[in-house]
C-alpha cells in the first residue's frame, strides 16, 4: 500500500514505498526498546515527576503486610505502654495495718510491671489485626469495611480461644463488631 501525492502537473509521485511503511509501523507499533508503562500524566500547575525503580521500590516495601505488622507492633507497644503507665498511675494505693505504705522502689515496679503488660497485649493485638487485615486486603484486592470487619473477627476469635470455644465465639463477634463501627465512623 503506497501513499501517493498529487503533484501540480498532473503525476502521481510515491511518498514512501510499501517497505518503507511497513518499516515506520513496526518502529511505532514495535519498539520494545523503550519503557512502557499505562501512564496518564494529566496537566497541572506543578511538574509531574515520574518515579524512579528505587522509589518503587521503597514504596512497595513500606505498603507490604509484613511492614505494616512491625509498625502495628510497635505503636501498640507505644500506645498500650502509655495506657498502663497511666493506670497504674491512678490507682489508689490506700495502706492498711497489715500492708503499709508502699516504697518508692515497690511503686516504679509496678508501673513498669503495669506498662510492660499493657504494651505487650496492645501490640498483641496490632500485630495480629494489622496482619490479617493486610492479607485479606491483598486477597480480595478492595479496600473497605469488609477487611476490617474480618480482620476483627479472626483477631478476636484467636484471642478468645485462650479462654474456650464460647469466648472464642464471643471475642470474634465482639471485635468484629467494634471494627466495623470504628471503620464506619472513620469512613463517614
Amino acid at each position: 500500500m503506497a501513499s501517493n501525492a498529487g503533484v501540480g502537473d498532473g503525476i502521481n509521485k510515491t511518498l514512501f514505498t510499501p517497505q518503507q511503511i511497513d518499516q515506520i509501523a513496526k518502529y511505532l507499533v514495535m519498539n520494545q526498546r523503550r519503557e512502557r508503562e499505562n501512564l496518564i500524566l494529566p496537566r497541572s500547575f506543578t511538574p509531574t515527576v515520574i518515579k524512579s525503580r528505587e522509589e518503587k521500590t521503597v514504596e512497595a516495601m513500606f505498603e507490604s503486610c509484613p511492614f505494616k505488622a512491625m509498625l502495628s507492633l510497635v505503636a501498640g507497644f507505644v500506645l498500650g505502654g502509655g495506657i498502663g503507665l497511666f493506670a497504674a498511675s491512678v490507682t489508689p494505693t490506700i495502706p492498711t495495718p497489715d500492708k503499709p505504705q508502699p516504697t518508692a522502689r515497690e511503686v516504679l515496679r509496678e508501673l513498669k510491671v503495669s506498662t510492660l503488660s499493657y504494651g505487650k497485649n496492645f501490640a498483641t493485638i496490632g500485630f495480629m489485626f494489622s496482619g490479617v487485615e493486610c492479607a485479606i486486603e491483598s486477597y480480595r484486592g478492595k479496600t473497605d469495611w469488609k477487611n476490617g470487619t474480618y480482620a476483627g473477627g479472626i483477631t478476636g476469635g484467636i484471642l478468645g480461644l485462650r479462654a474456650g470455644v464460647k469466648a472464642g465465639v464471643v471475642g470474634a463477634f465482639g471485635f468484629a463488631v467494634f471494627s466495623f463501627a470504628i471503620d464506619y465512623y472513620m469512613r463517614h
